[in-house]
Protein backbone atom coordinates (compact mmCIF):
# COMPACT_ATOMS: atom_id res chain seq x y z
CA UNK A 1 0.00 0.00 0.00
CA UNK A 2 1.21 3.35 -0.76
CA UNK A 3 2.08 6.46 1.72
CA UNK A 4 -0.26 8.75 0.66
CA UNK A 5 0.81 12.54 0.94
CA UNK A 6 -3.11 12.82 2.37
CA UNK A 7 -2.69 10.13 5.02
CA UNK A 8 0.84 10.30 6.17
CA UNK A 9 2.42 13.90 6.23
CA UNK A 10 4.37 14.26 8.89
CA UNK A 11 7.82 12.72 8.43
CA UNK A 12 10.63 13.70 10.87
CA UNK A 13 13.50 15.26 9.10
CA UNK A 14 17.03 14.75 10.57
CA UNK A 15 16.94 18.26 11.30
CA UNK A 16 14.04 18.38 13.59
CA UNK A 17 11.75 19.64 11.65
CA UNK A 18 8.68 18.20 10.11
CA UNK A 19 8.27 17.76 6.23
CA UNK A 20 6.07 16.32 3.55
CA UNK A 21 6.53 12.83 2.09
CA UNK A 22 4.54 11.91 -0.92
CA UNK A 23 4.65 9.03 -3.63
CA UNK A 24 4.39 9.25 -7.36
CA UNK A 25 5.11 6.19 -8.94
CA UNK A 26 7.46 7.04 -12.11
CA UNK A 27 9.81 5.40 -13.90
CA UNK A 28 12.26 6.91 -16.35
CA UNK A 29 12.18 6.07 -20.40
CA UNK A 30 15.17 5.41 -22.15
CA UNK A 31 14.30 8.40 -24.43
CA UNK A 32 14.05 10.38 -21.54
CA UNK A 33 17.48 10.02 -20.42
CA UNK A 34 20.64 11.54 -22.93
CA UNK A 35 24.50 10.29 -22.39
CA UNK A 36 26.77 12.88 -22.28
CA UNK A 37 30.66 11.87 -23.58
CA UNK A 38 33.43 13.14 -23.28
CA UNK A 39 35.71 12.09 -26.77
CA UNK A 40 39.05 13.17 -24.94
CA UNK A 41 38.32 10.10 -22.83
CA UNK A 42 38.42 6.51 -24.11
CA UNK A 43 36.70 4.88 -21.38
CA UNK A 44 33.92 7.85 -21.31
CA UNK A 45 33.55 6.49 -25.23
CA UNK A 46 33.75 2.96 -23.89
CA UNK A 47 30.83 3.90 -20.79
CA UNK A 48 28.60 5.81 -23.19
CA UNK A 49 28.57 2.86 -26.01
CA UNK A 50 28.13 0.37 -23.17
CA UNK A 51 25.25 2.25 -21.00
CA UNK A 52 23.22 3.29 -24.80
CA UNK A 53 23.37 -0.80 -25.75
CA UNK A 54 22.44 -2.34 -21.74
CA UNK A 55 19.32 0.86 -22.11
CA UNK A 56 18.79 0.61 -25.83
CA UNK A 57 18.92 4.32 -25.87
CA UNK A 58 18.19 6.48 -29.49
CA UNK A 59 21.14 7.49 -30.90
CA UNK A 60 20.36 11.31 -30.87
CA UNK A 61 20.77 11.12 -27.03
CA UNK A 62 24.24 10.47 -27.33
CA UNK A 63 25.75 14.22 -26.93
CA UNK A 64 29.21 14.62 -27.79
CA UNK A 65 31.88 16.91 -25.83
CA UNK A 66 35.19 17.42 -25.87
CA UNK A 67 37.29 18.70 -22.90
CA UNK A 68 40.64 17.60 -20.47
CA UNK A 69 40.50 15.16 -18.32
CA UNK A 70 40.54 16.08 -14.72
CA UNK A 71 39.24 16.07 -11.03
CA UNK A 72 37.78 19.37 -11.62
CA UNK A 73 36.81 21.46 -14.73
CA UNK A 74 37.44 25.44 -14.53
CA UNK A 75 34.20 27.95 -14.74
CA UNK A 76 34.60 29.17 -17.45
CA UNK A 77 35.33 26.14 -19.50
CA UNK A 78 32.43 24.50 -18.15
CA UNK A 79 30.21 27.22 -18.89
CA UNK A 80 30.87 26.58 -23.06
CA UNK A 81 30.81 22.56 -22.33
CA UNK A 82 27.22 22.99 -20.76
CA UNK A 83 25.79 25.49 -23.72
CA UNK A 84 26.84 22.97 -26.09
CA UNK A 85 25.53 19.83 -24.10
CA UNK A 86 22.39 21.77 -23.97
CA UNK A 87 22.01 22.81 -27.40
CA UNK A 88 22.51 19.21 -28.36
CA UNK A 89 20.21 18.36 -26.09
CA UNK A 90 16.66 17.01 -28.11
CA UNK A 91 14.05 18.66 -26.01
CA UNK A 92 12.01 15.46 -24.70
CA UNK A 93 14.90 14.48 -22.71
CA UNK A 94 14.53 15.20 -18.91
CA UNK A 95 17.68 13.59 -17.42
CA UNK A 96 21.36 13.48 -18.01
CA UNK A 97 23.94 10.14 -17.82
CA UNK A 98 27.82 11.73 -17.23
CA UNK A 99 29.46 8.50 -19.05
CA UNK A 100 33.06 9.39 -17.32
CA UNK A 101 34.60 9.75 -13.90
CA UNK A 102 36.20 12.56 -14.16
CA UNK A 103 35.79 15.66 -13.69
CA UNK A 104 33.93 15.07 -10.85
CA UNK A 105 33.50 18.57 -9.30
CA UNK A 106 33.16 22.68 -11.07
CA UNK A 107 35.28 24.70 -8.38
CA UNK A 108 32.98 24.75 -5.43
CA UNK A 109 30.17 22.25 -6.83
CA UNK A 110 29.75 18.59 -7.57
CA UNK A 111 29.74 18.13 -11.68
CA UNK A 112 26.15 16.44 -11.05
CA UNK A 113 24.96 20.14 -9.68
CA UNK A 114 26.27 22.06 -12.12
CA UNK A 115 25.84 20.25 -14.93
CA UNK A 116 21.85 19.79 -13.48
CA UNK A 117 21.45 23.80 -12.22
CA UNK A 118 24.47 25.27 -14.19
CA UNK A 119 27.21 27.01 -11.97
CA UNK A 120 25.71 29.40 -9.65
CA UNK A 121 27.57 30.13 -6.44
CA UNK A 122 24.08 30.10 -4.40
CA UNK A 123 24.83 26.26 -4.56
CA UNK A 124 28.06 26.80 -3.03
CA UNK A 125 29.10 27.46 0.99
CA UNK A 126 32.44 29.08 2.32
CA UNK A 127 32.12 27.37 5.85
CA UNK A 128 29.47 26.19 7.81
CA UNK A 129 26.58 27.92 5.44
CA UNK A 130 23.11 26.84 3.59
CA UNK A 131 23.05 26.48 0.07
CA UNK A 132 20.55 27.18 -2.25
CA UNK A 133 17.50 24.64 -2.35
CA UNK A 134 16.32 22.20 -5.21
CA UNK A 135 13.05 23.10 -6.74
CA UNK A 136 13.07 19.19 -7.34
CA UNK A 137 13.49 18.37 -3.56
CA UNK A 138 10.78 15.64 -2.82
CA UNK A 139 8.64 17.28 -5.58
CA UNK A 140 5.80 15.53 -7.27
CA UNK A 141 7.15 15.17 -11.07
CA UNK A 142 8.11 12.66 -13.48
CA UNK A 143 9.54 15.89 -15.91
CA UNK A 144 11.72 17.94 -13.99
CA UNK A 145 12.92 19.45 -17.07
CA UNK A 146 9.41 20.19 -18.44
CA UNK A 147 8.41 21.75 -15.09
CA UNK A 148 11.50 23.07 -13.44
CA UNK A 149 13.83 23.99 -16.36
CA UNK A 150 16.51 21.23 -14.66
CA UNK A 151 17.61 17.99 -16.37
CA UNK A 152 18.81 16.25 -13.06
CA UNK A 153 21.93 13.61 -13.73
CA UNK A 154 24.17 10.96 -12.14
CA UNK A 155 27.31 9.83 -13.02
CA UNK A 156 28.39 6.61 -14.57
CA UNK A 157 31.31 6.16 -12.96
CA UNK A 158 34.39 3.48 -11.46
CA UNK A 159 37.56 3.12 -10.65
CA UNK A 160 37.77 0.89 -14.06
CA UNK A 161 35.93 0.05 -16.61
CA UNK A 162 34.81 -3.39 -15.25
CA UNK A 163 33.46 -1.58 -12.07
CA UNK A 164 31.58 0.91 -14.28
CA UNK A 165 29.82 -2.17 -16.41
CA UNK A 166 29.57 -4.18 -13.54
CA UNK A 167 26.96 -1.33 -11.94
CA UNK A 168 25.36 -0.89 -14.76
CA UNK A 169 24.27 -4.48 -15.05
CA UNK A 170 23.11 -3.92 -11.95
CA UNK A 171 21.16 -1.91 -12.35
CA UNK A 172 19.50 -3.10 -15.74
CA UNK A 173 18.97 -6.35 -13.60
CA UNK A 174 17.15 -4.90 -10.68
CA UNK A 175 14.65 -3.70 -12.96
CA UNK A 176 10.92 -5.31 -11.82
CA UNK A 177 12.32 -7.37 -9.38
CA UNK A 178 10.80 -6.49 -5.95
CA UNK A 179 13.57 -7.48 -4.11
CA UNK A 180 12.78 -8.97 -0.28
CA UNK A 181 16.29 -6.82 1.14
CA UNK A 182 16.47 -4.95 4.06
CA UNK A 183 16.82 -0.96 4.40
CA UNK A 184 20.00 -1.03 7.19
CA UNK A 185 20.15 2.14 8.96
CA UNK A 186 23.35 2.84 11.18
CA UNK A 187 23.55 5.06 14.12
CA UNK A 188 27.26 4.71 14.79
CA UNK A 189 29.90 6.22 17.46
CA UNK A 190 30.71 9.05 14.95
CA UNK A 191 28.28 12.27 16.54
CA UNK A 192 29.51 14.55 13.99
CA UNK A 193 28.37 12.11 11.19
CA UNK A 194 25.54 10.58 12.55
CA UNK A 195 23.39 13.17 12.02
CA UNK A 196 20.41 11.62 10.56
CA UNK A 197 20.20 8.86 12.88
CA UNK A 198 17.71 11.40 14.46
CA UNK A 199 15.14 10.70 11.75
CA UNK A 200 15.34 6.73 11.73
CA UNK A 201 12.44 5.92 14.29
CA UNK A 202 10.11 8.00 11.65
CA UNK A 203 11.11 6.06 9.17
CA UNK A 204 10.51 3.00 10.80
CA UNK A 205 7.26 3.71 11.42
CA UNK A 206 6.18 5.07 8.39
CA UNK A 207 7.54 3.04 5.97
CA UNK A 208 8.11 -0.63 7.41
CA UNK A 209 5.27 -1.84 5.73
CA UNK A 210 6.95 -2.01 2.62
CA UNK A 211 10.19 -2.74 3.22
CA UNK A 212 12.31 -4.56 6.08
CA UNK A 213 13.86 -1.99 8.24
CA UNK A 214 16.67 -2.54 10.36
CA UNK A 215 17.78 0.00 12.65
CA UNK A 216 21.28 -1.11 13.99
CA UNK A 217 23.66 1.15 16.22
CA UNK A 218 27.11 -0.06 15.02
CA UNK A 219 29.46 1.38 12.97
CA UNK A 220 30.27 -1.66 11.10
CA UNK A 221 27.44 -3.65 9.05
CA UNK A 222 29.05 -7.51 7.97
CA UNK A 223 27.95 -10.31 6.59
CA UNK A 224 24.40 -9.18 5.19
CA UNK A 225 23.14 -10.78 2.37
CA UNK A 226 19.89 -8.85 1.37
CA UNK A 227 21.28 -5.73 1.48
CA UNK A 228 18.88 -3.12 -0.45
CA UNK A 229 19.78 0.24 1.54
CA UNK A 230 22.82 0.98 3.65
CA UNK A 231 22.62 4.62 5.24
CA UNK A 232 25.34 5.33 8.08
CA UNK A 233 27.57 7.87 8.90
CA UNK A 234 31.66 7.42 8.52
CA UNK A 235 34.23 8.83 7.02
CA UNK A 236 35.21 5.21 6.27
CA UNK A 237 33.17 2.28 6.71
CA UNK A 238 34.85 -1.35 7.00
CA UNK A 239 33.69 -4.87 5.73
CA UNK A 240 31.56 -3.60 3.16
CA UNK A 241 32.61 -6.18 0.79
CA UNK A 242 31.35 -8.75 3.70
CA UNK A 243 27.85 -7.69 2.81
CA UNK A 244 26.23 -8.87 -0.20
CA UNK A 245 24.13 -6.03 -2.07
CA UNK A 246 21.23 -6.87 -4.26
CA UNK A 247 20.98 -5.23 -8.33
CA UNK A 248 19.76 -1.99 -7.36
CA UNK A 249 21.23 -1.19 -3.91
CA UNK A 250 22.00 2.16 -2.96
CA UNK A 251 24.44 3.14 0.06
CA UNK A 252 26.16 5.76 1.09
CA UNK A 253 27.93 7.63 4.63
CA UNK A 254 27.42 10.87 5.38
CA UNK A 255 30.90 12.41 5.50
CA UNK A 256 32.60 15.39 3.70
CA UNK A 257 34.76 14.09 1.15
CA UNK A 258 32.81 11.32 0.25
CA UNK A 259 32.58 12.84 -3.61
CA UNK A 260 35.86 13.38 -3.72
CA UNK A 261 36.32 10.41 -5.87
CA UNK A 262 40.11 9.87 -5.59
CA UNK A 263 43.14 11.02 -3.53
CA UNK A 264 41.29 12.01 -0.09
CA UNK A 265 41.53 10.33 3.20
CA UNK A 266 37.55 9.75 3.68
CA UNK A 267 36.37 7.26 1.81
CA UNK A 268 35.31 7.59 -1.75
CA UNK A 269 31.86 6.43 -2.75
CA UNK A 270 33.66 4.41 -5.64
CA UNK A 271 34.21 1.99 -2.52
CA UNK A 272 30.42 1.22 -2.39
CA UNK A 273 30.64 0.14 -5.78
CA UNK A 274 33.30 -2.03 -6.03
CA UNK A 275 31.47 -3.61 -2.87
CA UNK A 276 28.80 -4.11 -5.17
CA UNK A 277 26.06 -1.43 -5.00
CA UNK A 278 24.34 0.25 -7.57
CA UNK A 279 24.10 4.16 -6.78
CA UNK A 280 25.53 6.57 -3.85
CA UNK A 281 26.22 9.88 -3.01
CA UNK A 282 28.96 12.08 -1.31
CA UNK A 283 30.19 15.69 -1.17
CA UNK A 284 33.08 17.26 -2.79
CA UNK A 285 33.10 20.13 -0.58
CA UNK A 286 33.27 20.93 3.02
CA UNK A 287 29.10 20.53 3.89
CA UNK A 288 29.59 20.78 7.61
CA UNK A 289 27.04 18.84 9.12
CA UNK A 290 23.65 19.66 7.18
CA UNK A 291 21.39 17.04 6.65
CA UNK A 292 19.93 18.73 4.09
CA UNK A 293 23.03 18.27 1.94
CA UNK A 294 23.34 14.44 2.21
CA UNK A 295 19.90 12.21 1.20
CA UNK A 296 17.05 11.67 3.55
CA UNK A 297 17.03 7.80 3.96
CA UNK A 298 13.26 8.33 4.81
CA UNK A 299 13.03 9.82 0.81
CA UNK A 300 14.92 7.96 -0.81
CA UNK A 301 13.14 4.38 0.47
CA UNK A 302 9.75 5.55 0.25
CA UNK A 303 10.08 6.67 -3.22
CA UNK A 304 12.22 4.10 -4.97
CA UNK A 305 10.00 1.23 -3.27
CA UNK A 306 7.25 2.94 -4.97
CA UNK A 307 7.91 3.11 -8.32
CA UNK A 308 10.35 5.37 -9.16
CA UNK A 309 13.36 4.99 -10.91
CA UNK A 310 16.97 5.33 -9.04
CA UNK A 311 17.70 8.89 -10.28
CA UNK A 312 14.57 10.20 -9.55
CA UNK A 313 14.10 8.77 -5.99
CA UNK A 314 17.95 9.87 -5.07
CA UNK A 315 17.97 13.24 -6.08
CA UNK A 316 14.77 14.23 -4.64
CA UNK A 317 15.92 12.94 -1.40
CA UNK A 318 18.68 16.02 -1.02
CA UNK A 319 17.36 19.25 -0.51
CA UNK A 320 20.33 21.20 -0.96
CA UNK A 321 22.33 19.15 -3.14
CA UNK A 322 25.11 21.89 -4.73
CA UNK A 323 27.45 19.94 -3.10
CA UNK A 324 26.96 16.50 -3.52
CA UNK A 325 27.76 13.75 -6.35
CA UNK A 326 25.75 11.43 -7.85
CA UNK A 327 26.65 8.01 -8.88
CA UNK A 328 25.32 5.34 -10.47
CA UNK A 329 23.10 3.59 -12.84
CA UNK A 330 19.97 5.81 -13.16
CA UNK A 331 17.38 3.80 -14.16
CA UNK A 332 17.40 1.42 -12.53
CA UNK A 333 13.94 0.65 -11.28
CA UNK A 334 13.39 -2.28 -9.26
CA UNK A 335 10.04 -1.44 -7.89
CA UNK A 336 8.74 -0.19 -11.82
CA UNK A 337 5.55 -2.02 -11.83
CA UNK A 338 4.27 -0.10 -8.73
CA UNK A 339 3.17 2.62 -10.81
Amino acid sequence: MHIKFTLYFLLFFVTGSLFSVSTLNAAVLPEQIAIIVNTEDSRSVETARYYQKKRNLPAENIIEVSFPVSHSIKRSLFKDIREQIYLLTPKHVQFYALAWTQPYRVTCMSITSAITFGFDKAYCAKGCLSTERSEYFNANTTTPFTDFGIRPSMMLAGSDMQQIKNMIDRGVQSDNTFPKGTAYLMSTTDAARNVRSRGYEAIVALLSNRVKIEKIEADVLSNKADVLFYFTGKARVDKLESNHYLPGAVADHLTSAGGVLFGNRQMSVLKWLSAGATASYGTVVEPCTFTQKFPNPGIVIERYTGGESLIEAYWKSVAWPGQGLFVGEPLATPFANKR
